[in-house]
């Protein structure tokens, strides 16, 4: 259980871009310097800071630089205040409000050195750069700067994409995508290609709402497809067209493929610890058909484990506001119904109402898995060893429960 409530927080803590805290946010006045605004040049640019090692920024992260005279800012939509009250009961409800914090380059760097960082100065009439100018300025003013985070829509690059288009206006085009059956599972599977467990986490709490498929936009989600998109885009003014890239700099040169850690050992995996379960409940389900008698011992551990991930997942689909977390096909083979399969075979009494139930989890967890290919969820193949030992130790109980033992009884 413990590990199925790591892989619910580090998934969703993968999704969040911060770079920071609140509390090293600078005040900015509310107001242009006046030395700045005798300058007459305004750059912005789109800055990219690719994936890092640790379980929160291998997503990477996106900010946009204004440049102006003696003010030089990097304006960061992925600030959130881990010091608010219920911090971390307002993020399971997905209702984690985060900021747009403008720093000055060394806060921007400040533990981005081991990651590539890609500036792409925009080719932006002035009247436009300044109209972003002033948007961020006045965004990031204290009663401005909070907005609700999505994980998917609403985010550290989502933000500058809009900001982007708002400034190009009507004469933006992007390329046109070369993947056109992508999803946000796909997109989501290649950065965590070397995390095992967070990819494992992902398919189990994320329903099929992540599984359509997306257009351009859409997969803007992630900074480095934002960077590539602005990379091949125009920009048309004045019936003249050019790249929306004006030049390009690479303040760290690091890999392309960022600071990544090597790949989950084969033998630390989801799926081998799935299939250890699967092998352990093989040994005791033989067990139990010789000796005729059920190791509720077992069960009970099996059945408590798959519980209580079942609370979590219902907490997110049925209470939870965050992103493409309902509906989830996985609720029908981890359910809170399942604690019930933990306690009632331990009593006389309720040995019957578990056979039923038992017959029931058994028949929709099997139906469920011949079904799974027809289904608009895609799951992890580490799901079908543990749903196959599911299935097995309810038809073990739904045999033996009923049968006289051999011998005295035993848990």
């Amino acid at each position: 259980m413990q590990r199925l409530l790591r892989s619910y927080y580090v998934t969703m803590l993968c999704a969040l871009c911060a770079t920071g805290t609140l509390e090293a946010a600078p005040e900015l006045p509310q107001s242009m310097p006046k030395e700045a605004l005798e300058e007459d040049s305004v750059k912005v640019s789109l800055v990219t800071f690719y994936p890092g090692s640790e379980p929160h920024n291998i997503w990477g992260h996106s900010e946009i630089r204004v440049q102006q005279g003696p003010v030089d800012l990097y304006f960061n939509y992925g600030v959130f205040d881990f010091q608010a009250p219920a911090f971390m009961w307002r993020f399971m409800l997905g209702e984690t409000d985060y900021i747009c914090q403008p720093v000055p380059r060394f806060y921007a760097t400040m533990g981005m050195e081991e990651r590539r960082m890609v500036e792409q100065e925009l080719n932006l009439p002035q009247d436009r750069a300044i109209a972003v100018r002033d948007f961020l300025w006045n965004n990031a003013q204290p009663e401005n700067r909070t907005y609700r985070y999505k994980f998917l829509s609403d985010n550290c690059s989502t933000r500058p994409r809009d900001i982007i288009e708002m400034a190009a206006g009507e004469g933006l085009q992007y390329p046109a995508m070369t993947d056109t059956a992508v999803t946000y599972r796909d997109i989501l599977a290649h950065y965590c290609r070397n995390y095992a467990w967070e990819h494992f986490g992902i398919d189990l709490v994320l329903g099929w709402n992540i599984d359509t498929i997306l257009d351009q936009r859409a997969t803007m989600f992630i900074p480095m497809l934002l960077m590539d998109a602005v990379a091949e885009a125009t920009i048309t003014t004045d019936s003249v067209t050019m790249p929306l890239v004006k030049s390009t700099t690479v303040p760290i040169d690091k890999s392309t493929e960022g600071n990544v850690r090597p790949p989950t050992p084969w033998y630390l995996s989801p799926m081998t610890v799935a299939l250890l379960v699967l092998a352990l409940t093989l040994l005791v389900t033989g067990r139990d058909m010789k000796r005729r008698d059920v190791s509720k011992w077992f069960d009970t551990l099996l059945f408590t484990t798959g519980g209580l991930a079942g609370c979590i997942l219902f907490f997110l689909i049925f209470f939870s506001t965050h992103e493409a977390t309902s509906p989830n096909i996985n609720i029908a083979w981890l359910n809170p119904l399942l604690l019930l399969l933990a306690v009632l075979p331990w009593f006389k009494k309720t040995r019957n109402a578990a056979r039923w139930l038992h017959a029931l989890n058994a028949l929709v967890v099997a139906l469920l898995m011949l079904a799974w290919p027809w289904q608009p969820q895609v799951g992890n193949i580490a799901f079908f060893p543990l749903m196959t030992a599911l299935v097995m130790r309810s038809l073990t109980n739904v045999w033996l429960l009923g049968k006289p033992t051999r011998g005295p009884t035993r848990a």
